[in-house]
């Protein structure tokens, strides 16, 4: 055993990790020191050419199907990206519910229509579990008696780029660690104890979604077919267009299995080949469907790990000082998980089931009329946008950061239900009752502000 497997095997012991926990991380640390990269080459696989089609399922579900069924939200994000420091499902979304209010009503609105049981479980990490946990108070007929509502996702040590061992930070020792991405979601269940209790009180199908996607709901039609057809895994996908360049898409193995590759396992004389989106048609949208037995088979089997591709993503400690000490950060991606699974599949979903609010560009369009919150607790496109979702681009000067954001819109988000495109160039702050129709740009000179009057029309 080598000098850094020594030292990330006791740093993991000290942090009282799982011992699944640990034995995942060092077997990917070995691969690393054994000059893995990680990825997945263009010549080794095949694109997929078509998928079952959910638009092609017929209606309805058996109540014992609902009923046995788990929904769980990745929820271990802190909105870093918009300037935030807890948990981003609790962002306002729509109409002054936060993404985690519009999860709890989705989940309570199931069990008014159908009966069922239906758990929400959530993949906390450390720095999230405390104030979700205080923002679900307000919903106390939300927890299901003995199960909890939440696990918490592991953390790994951050290691040296330069000699694979665990980096030491004394200005921040959580800088030290890093989450070992959603593919974790496995070893988290199964260490916190979360898959055994499911399993007892007769939970048999899981759907898994990112708790920022309003698309991803609970679907019958999903979830009869995937029982149905006793299917151990399955991955919703949707056509990819521009936009998913750069998003983890599907492939064949030459001998017919699935797979997903994600952008940071693709070398750089491969990167054209993974951006053509006629060649690979269909992206992964996040959204998967687990039989529980088989994910409890496979990981008795592989001792408590799935043995998942490793992804190595290159960081500093600091991420906000990119002279820090360079390291690599090793992590797995969830749907990586089709390809271990004998009759895993996917399923082609509509675009509406990928709804992911990732910047304040996507929180504007999601906030404004083009997008309803129906009685049922989604959020769909307004019947009038016949499915197109309006275009926002904010200029990540003045609009990147929530607090920057809300500071521009506070008389609320301008109307966009007839708005094709919205483009912010500069300072630009937005008055009440504004409506934007066609293809608009609103422009500040640098260094000058301007604003949007009241009752204003913007169209282009």
């Amino acid at each position: 055993m080598s000098t850094a497997i020594e030292e990330s095997e006791s740093k993991l012991i000290a942090d009282r990790a799982a011992q699944p926990v640990i034995d995942s991380f060092l077997r990917y640390q070995r691969l690393a020191e054994a000059g893995g990269a990680g990825t997945i080459a263009e010549a080794s696989i095949l694109p997929v050419d078509s998928l079952p089609d959910a638009a092609e399922l017929p209606d309805g579900c058996p109540a014992d199907l609902l009923d046995a069924t788990v929904m769980i939200k990745l929820n271990g994000g802190l909105g870093t990206g918009m300037g935030m420091t807890r948990a981003k499902s609790l962002i306002e979304a729509k109409d002054g519910l936060s993404f985690l209010d519009i999860i709890a009503r989705q989940v309570l609105g199931v069990r008014e229509r159908t009966g069922a049981r239906m758990p929400l479980m959530l993949m906390n990490s450390f720095a999230t579990q405390a104030d979700t946990l205080a923002a679900l108070r307000k919903y106390p007929s939300l927890a299901v008696e003995g199960l909890g509502i939440d696990f918490l996702q592991n953390r790994v040590p951050k290691l040296r780029a330069d000699n694979l061992r665990p980096v030491d930070w004394p200005a921040d020792r959580e800088l030290e660690w890093a989450p070992p991405g959603h593919g974790d979601l496995y070893t988290s269940l199964l260490a916190s104890g979360s898959l055994d209790a499911l399993r007892k009180q007769g939970f048999r199908y899981a759907f898994v979604s990112n708790a920022d996607n309003l698309g991803a709901v609970l679907d019958d039609r999903i979830l009869n077919w995937f029982a149905s057809e006793r299917i151990p895994f399955l991955i919703e996908a949707a056509d990819r267009t521009e936009a998913d360049r750069k998003g983890g898409h599907l492939a064949r193995t030459p001998d017919g299995r699935l797979l997903l590759r994600e952008i940071a396992q693709t070398t750089e004389a491969d990167l054209e080949a993974f951006q053509d989106i006629a060649r690979h048609r269909f992206f992964n949208t996040n959204s998967i469907w687990l039989d529980l037995d088989a994910l409890a088979s496979a990981l008795e089997l592989g001792g408590g790990v799935l043995d998942l591709p490793m992804i190595i993503n290159q960081k500093t400690v600091d991420p906000a000082d990119p002279e820090s000490t360079a390291v690599i950060q090793i992590e797995s991606a969830m749907g990586a998980a089709i390809a271990l699974f004998d009759g895993a599949d996917a399923i082609r979903v509509p675009r509406s089931r990928f709804a992911p609010v990732k910047a304040t560009n996507d929180l504007l369009a999601v906030r404004s009329d083009a997008y309803e919150l129906t009685a049922e607790g989604h959020v769909v496109l307004s019947r009038q946008r016949e499915g197109r979702p309006p275009i926002v681009e904010l200029d990540s000067r003045y609009f990147k950061l929530l607090s920057d954001f809300e500071a521009r819109f506070p008389q609320g988000p301008p109307s966009l239900i007839g708005c094709d495109s919205l483009s912010v160039e500069g300072d630009v702050t937005f008055g009440a009752n504004v409506t934007v129709s066609g293809s608009a740009r609103v422009t500040a000179d640098l260094g000058k502000s301007v604003s949007v009057s009241s009752d204003s029309r913007l169209a282009g």
